[in-house]
């Protein structure tokens, strides 16, 4: 789903009529006005900012960092230029998205930092109708995106190989059906990783297992010629165990689903003239 309409229904929830306080409460003039960090952070703004643009033409939004640059606390990172009635309106979702995206954008770029080289990938574990400013802002951190939805790479996990019977069965339906298709497939167990021997598949997951276990399997699963990724209880206190065997990647959830918001704030500066802008 485009940013723009993401955007759009999420105003439409936090205003399904209009905000009748602005309506009612201010009169209808321009205003000037920040956004301003309350803690340090890393900035992931242009797909927000963007839609916003396009829902509010008359509102000018004037960036005063890059993305991907970090700030401080007391740092305005953008100001606003516009409608009192329209920066009311837009306020709380725009800093509700924002810090998110500034949030998953600094715990991305802590995680890429310790991995020494090791690219960190993010999952689905986005939040609902958010996952493209979700996954913007992991690539805002360094971080690399996994597949965008269900429709783009096949995964094979429990679930699918409970209903088709087995693992090898969900595999060569899916290769029956799929040929050309990437596949990745997830395994728990170091056995489940042997029975893999043979099977055309692209990626092994190597899923929750500890890193006793990992140095066997990493290993093995090239000599069977899969790319390996592992994933499954990665923390940043002990992400550098992990890569430091040297997986092709490492995807975490926690980077979008456990991220926690930037705080962030609008303060309307000053009232100018409608002619003013």
């Amino acid at each position: 789903m485009e940013a723009v309409e993401v955007l759009r229904l999420a105003l439409l929830e936090d205003a399904p009529f209009g905000d009748i306080t602005g309506r009612y409460a201010v009169p209808n003039v321009n205003v000037a006005a920040t956004v301003v960090a309350r803690e340090g952070g890393i900035l992931a703004s242009d797909p927000l900012f963007e839609a916003l643009g396009r829902l509010f033409p008359s509102l000018e939004i004037v960036r005063k960092m890059e993305d991907g640059d970090r700030f401080r606390e007391g740092d305005t990172v953008a100001e606003l230029r516009g409608r009192a009635r329209d920066v009311l309106l837009v306020e709380r979702t725009l800093l509700n998205i924002l810090g998110r995206m500034c949030g998953i954008a600094t715990l991305t770029a802590e995680f890429v930092k310790r991995a020494d080289g090791v690219p960190i990938y993010d999952t689905r574990k986005t939040s609902p109708l958010l996952r493209y400013y979700d996954k913007y802002a992991v690539r805002v951190g360094g971080g690399y995106n996994h597949r965008f939805s269900l429709s783009d790479v096949g995964m094979i996990k429990d679930n699918h190989k409970r209903i088709a019977g087995s693992l090898r069965k969900a595999v060569l339906s899916f290769r029956e059906n799929a040929p050309h298709t990437p596949l990745v497939v997830e395994v728990d167990t170091y056995e489940e990783l042997l029975s893999l021997e043979g099977l055309p598949i692209d990626w092994v997951l190597l899923d929750n297992m500890d890193p006793e276990t990992l140095q066997r399997a990493i290993p093995t699963a090239r000599r069977m010629g899969f790319k390996v990724e592992v994933s499954g209880g990665i923390t940043l206190e002990n992400l550098q165990a992990y890569a430091s065997l040297r997986p092709d990647r490492i995807s975490i959830g926690a980077i979008t689903k456990a991220a926690k918001p930037v705080d962030l704030s609008l303060e309307v500066l000053d009232t100018l003239p409608l002619s003013g802008l």
